[in-house]
């Protein structure tokens, strides 16, 4: 278990919120609709965004990379700015604990077809719409439902 982990561990069994950082792959399709990847969990095998524990000396847009990288092989360029946070109910060894988790957009130039979790973990492609309707956190299937990309300011009128 991760440094960082135990620590999350230890500050939820005394109370306190938890922090975790998470990635929305994206890409846009041939129509120039957007597509969101969801993976399957490893346990309970529900569709939920690649997330992780913060990592020591790394910013929060850096751990989500490397967490969709682990858990959804796809490389890519994550925005700078979160796109939202969701929280959630964890299961622990003999608890619950409530998890803040702070989300990046990640906008996918490479799938592996090989990568560290591919023997635990499904993934698939969907509009937006539809990989909300399959996730059962009700925060971040509404965050993944109203997904709005960063785009250039629209030119002022003159």
């Amino acid at each position: 278990m991760a440094a960082t982990k135990k620590k999350a561990v230890r500050q939820a069994e005394n109370g306190q919120r938890i922090r975790q950082v998470a990635a929305i792959p994206f890409r846009l399709n041939t129509h120039g609709d957007i597509e969101v990847m969801l993976v399957t969990s490893r346990t309970t095998r529900r569709f939920i965004v690649p997330k992780g524990w913060p990592m020591k000396g790394k910013n929060g847009r850096k751990a989500a990379t490397i967490e969709a990288l682990e858990e959804a092989g796809v490389v890519g360029k994550t925005l700078k700015q979160p796109a939202g946070t969701y929280s959630y109910w964890k299961r622990l060894a003999n608890r619950f604990v409530r998890v803040d988790v702070v989300v990046f957009l990640l906008e996918v130039t490479e799938e592996l077809a090989d990568w560290q979790e591919a023997k635990r973990r499904q993934r698939a492609w969907l509009a937006p719409v539809d990989a909300a309707m399959l996730i059962d956190e009700p925060d971040l299937a509404t965050l993944v439902n109203t997904l709005k990309l960063p785009g250039p300011a629209p030119l002022e009128q003159a």
